[in-house]
């Protein structure tokens, strides 16, 4: 990741700005020197915002107020291009905790889908970390690329995105034993989960993150029943704010509820027995039928086009660009006799 000027400092020309209006309304521009962000009531010139520090109040040529404001990751992650569905922020933070992300790890992610959680991990992971993503299609790489390369204003020395399917791919980047945590947000991680086992180092953890109780049951059992892993454990998060204004307090009337599931359990060493648990008698057996339930045909993966996903590679890749070159602008000049 990049260093701290990044985020902080007074604006500067290339800087993503986050333009809040009276209403809520956010619009998040790029800014250029001599360019104008023109709204519906009026506009702002991009000078008028160079030089000011981050959370300055600008008025535009009508005299509306406008908060200006670095966007935080938060914000990034779901205004940006994309090419797979993202994993929301608070599904990103319970990843985080969750599967015990630190400084130094080297974690698998599969797959990478639009770069949303791998911003996160790489934050997380710092500069000792090393992140080894994967994915089936390369636009999804390329979108995912671009994004990150977008918000860090470099490409990451401590990340590599491998296209290809994980089972197929993982052995051929790291040896067994070697990974201290993976990451799968996939349709069918069931498939991977021996791989997975292969790759961890003994008590690593392994995260899945499915969408739906089908892939949520399918792939909690096949952890269970490969004998490689401790119980796993399944979970969501909801989020709900309030509204807070004097003595009117209560909650608001929207929220943001389901989104996924996360399933996380622990890699045992090579040879040992989970012991088992001690519990009442339950329905846990599936038929073939059920299995065919769980399929990725029957559980409706939503695509994109492939004229929409190529609209998208060009603005996360115009993003990326415009970071790059900002970076390049501000690195300081070296003395050739140095």
């Amino acid at each position: 990741m990049t260093t701290s000027t990044t985020y902080s400092g007074p604006f500067r020309a290339g800087d993503r700005v986050q333009l809040t209006g009276p209403k809520g309304r956010m619009n998040s521009i790029s800014l250029e020197v001599g360019a104008t962000f023109h709204t519906h009531k009026g506009w702002i010139e991009h000078d008028d915002l160079i030089g000011l520090p981050d959370g300055s109040v600008v008025q535009n040529s009508i005299g509306i107020d406008y908060l200006a404001l670095r966007p935080l990751l938060t914000d990034f992650v779901m205004a940006m291009p994309r090419g797979a569905a993202i994993i929301y922020p608070k599904d990103a933070a319970q990843i985080l905790a969750q599967a015990d992300i630190f400084p130094g790890a080297t974690v698998v992610e599969a797959g990478v889908g639009s770069g949303a959680l791998s911003l996160w991990l790489l934050r997380a992971l710092g500069p000792t970390g090393f992140l080894s993503s994967f994915e089936r299609r390369d636009e999804f790489a390329d979108v995912a690329r671009a994004n990150v390369a977008a918000f860090t204003g470099a490409e990451p020395q401590n990340w590599t995105v491998t296209v290809g399917d994980l089972t197929d791919a993982l052995p051929t980047v790291h040896g067994d034993g070697t990974v201290d945590r993976v990451i799968l947000d996939m349709l069918a991680p069931w498939e991977c989960i021996e791989a997975v086992a292969a790759a961890l180092k003994p008590g690593g953890v392994v995260l899945c993150y499915v969408a739906t109780v089908t892939q949520l049951s399918r792939v909690t059992e096949t952890i269970r029943s490969s004998g490689l892993f401790t119980n796993p454990d399944p979970s969501e998060t909801m989020v709900r704010t309030w509204h807070v204004e004097g003595l009117a307090v209560r909650p608001d009337h929207r929220m943001i509820g389901h989104t996924g599931f996360l399933v996380t359990a622990r890699r045992l060493a090579p040879g040992s027995v989970l012991p088992e648990l001690k519990r009442r008698a339950s329905k846990s057996e599936y038929s073939d039928d059920d299995v065919e339930a769980w399929t990725p045909g029957a559980l409706g993966e939503r695509g994109i086009s492939p004229k929409s996903l190529r609209k998208r590679v060009r603005q996360a890749s115009a993003s990326a660009d415009a970071a790059l070159a900002r970076e390049a602008e501000n690195q300081p000049e070296t003395d050739p006799l140095d």
